[in-house]
């Protein structure tokens, strides 16, 4: 048998660390934006676990990027299953769309349905979440990706207080100019205080204030990049609503000219707001 899964990805605007007694309740809180397209999975039965990411670069172009990955290796130790896992995406890895927490969900809903394993949406999210923590690949993307929308997160782990708001009905625009080395990032305690300085006093409400609130983070945060803050210049200039995809060397922006704007610095990835977590796609017997 093989089964295919698919869960949407995820754009941080601003985010806080916050620690706790164990991994459920580490992470983080913050907002951001639950899109489309994430990343889909496809599961097989193996003697051995076998994980081969790949991107699709476009016109039925798609090439391998990774042969492993620890956090899905991971995953799937705890749970007692061998695989061989193939993981696509069409966004950047490492570049602040979430898509390891992603390509996390994807593979542990896929191998429930294939093995049988009995687990709920709860549980799923739960492994993927502290698997995240352990290997420091996000904090809250994981939390965001259990379902759609706008989302805010009042609260650390899964099962934090989570708002979603399903108010974005246009096309959201990105361009990226590489990783951030997450890791580095979220264990540095001077960039976690900064991080921490730059956290908004009130909580967004509407699709305008949460992109003013992200890019007011992104500027007060002291993880700008000079390609970053070039573009974020040219959006103000033409009044386009847009933040820093946090963790990642890029921007996202929102509304008519959002497009347009982004042209010039790259290639211009679309994407749509999600409404629906994680799912099954595909079965072959």
């Amino acid at each position: 048998m093989i089964v295919s899964a698919y869960c949407p990805s995820h754009i941080s605007g601003y985010f806080r660390r916050m620690g706790g007694k164990d991994r459920s309740v580490t992470g983080s809180t913050g907002a951001g934006i639950v899109i489309d397209p994430g990343i889909a999975v496809t599961v097989s039965p193996a003697t051995r676990t076998t994980v081969s990411i790949h991107q699709n670069m476009g016109r039925g172009r798609i090439r391998q990027i990774a042969d492993r990955s620890p956090p899905l290796e991971s995953a799937l130790c705890r749970v007692g299953v061998d695989a061989r896992v193939i993981t696509t995406c069409t966004l950047p890895v490492g570049a602040g769309f979430g898509l390891s927490a992603s390509a996390l969900i994807a593979t542990l809903t896929a191998i429930n349905h294939l093995e049988d394993l009995g687990m709920g949406p709860h549980e799923i999210a739960k492994i993927a979440h502290e698997t995240e923590v352990e290997h420091r690949t996000g904090l809250g993307d994981v939390a965001a990706c259990q379902g759609g929308g706008r989302v805010v997160r009042a609260g650390a782990g899964i099962d934090g207080d989570i708002h979603r708001y399903h108010d974005i009905s246009g096309p959201i625009s990105a361009v990226s100019f590489g990783p951030i080395h997450t890791p580095s990032v979220i264990s540095s305690a001077a960039q976690m205080a900064r991080v921490e300085e730059a956290y908004p006093v009130l909580t967004p409400t509407t699709v305008d204030e949460f992109f003013q609130a992200s890019r007011a983070f992104a500027l007060k945060s002291g993880l700008v990049t000079p390609e970053i803050m070039r573009v974020l210049n040219a959006c103000a200039a033409e009044g386009v609503l847009c933040g820093m995809t946090m963790l990642g060397n890029g921007v996202f922006a929102y509304g008519k000219k959002a497009r347009s704007v982004l042209r010039p610095f790259g290639h211009v990835f679309q994407c749509r707001m999600a409404t629906e977590g994680a799912r099954i796609i595909g079965v072959n017997p």
